[in-house]
Parts: structure tokens; C-alpha cells; sequence
């Protein structure tokens, strides 16, 4: 056991079991296996942390990233558009026959209010 005497300043002066104090703080006695686990612990956080810093000042490497994500979503897209257009295009070819009825109701219509018009003037 190792004991040492606390300083002048301290608030009983009397002898003090160093080990009771370290782990008293959560510190406890560790032994070399420990130590050695944590210096690899350590280690490994370090590095995951230097590698992350180093992906951030990567500016070039994050652009290609950016610009091979917005090519991903832009692909996406043509292939979501073209699906939509191809339906619209079955649809019209199902619903054909009232579309041009409806047209020409429509031109009908018009033509027929236009000369009406120019036989009032």
C-alpha cells in the first residue's frame, strides 16, 4: 500500500492511502493489459478522427461525391419521367376516341361563333 502525507494546506494533515484515493475518483489501479487496451482504444479513436477531419478538407473528393449523387438522382428522375410519360401516352391512346370528339366539339364552336359574329357586322 502506498501512503503519502498530505501538504500543509490540506484539510486533516493525516496520512492518505494513495489507491483508495485514485480509485475513489474512478481512476483505479490499472494494469499493464488495461493500460495497453486503452492506448489501442485510443489509437483507433484517434485515427477515426483524423480520417474524418481528412475526408472534410477533401474538397475535390466531396464534389465528386456531390456531383455522382445529383447524377444518381438526375437518372433517377429521367427514368421516373419516362415511366409517366408512357402512361399518359397509353392513357391518351385509351381515351381517344372522347378527346377528339371533345376537339372537335370545340373547333365546331369556335367556327360556328365566329361566323356568327360576321354576319352581326
Amino acid at each position: 500500500m502506498t501512503h503519502e502525507v498530505r501538504g500543509a494546506g490540506s484539510r486533516s494533515g493525516a496520512h492518505v492511502d494513495a489507491d483508495a484515493e485514485a480509485a475513489a475518483a474512478g481512476r483505479g489501479a490499472k494494469g499493464p493489459d488495461e493500460l495497453r487496451r486503452e492506448i489501442e482504444r485510443t489509437r483507433h479513436e484517434l485515427g477515426d478522427t483524423v480520417e474524418e477531419l481528412a475526408g472534410k478538407m477533401d474538397v475535390k473528393g466531396r464534389a465528386r461525391a456531390r456531383a455522382e449523387d445529383l447524377r444518381d438522382r438526375a437518372g433517377a428522375m429521367t427514368v421516373q419521367m419516362r415511366s409517366s410519360a408512357a402512361h399518359a401516352g397509353q392513357a391518351g391512346r385509351r381515351h381517344r376516341k372522347p378527346v377528339i370528339i371533345g376537339s372537335g366539339a370545340v373547333v365546331v364552336a369556335v367556327v360556328g361563333a365566329v361566323m356568327v359574329r360576321r354576319h352581326r357586322c
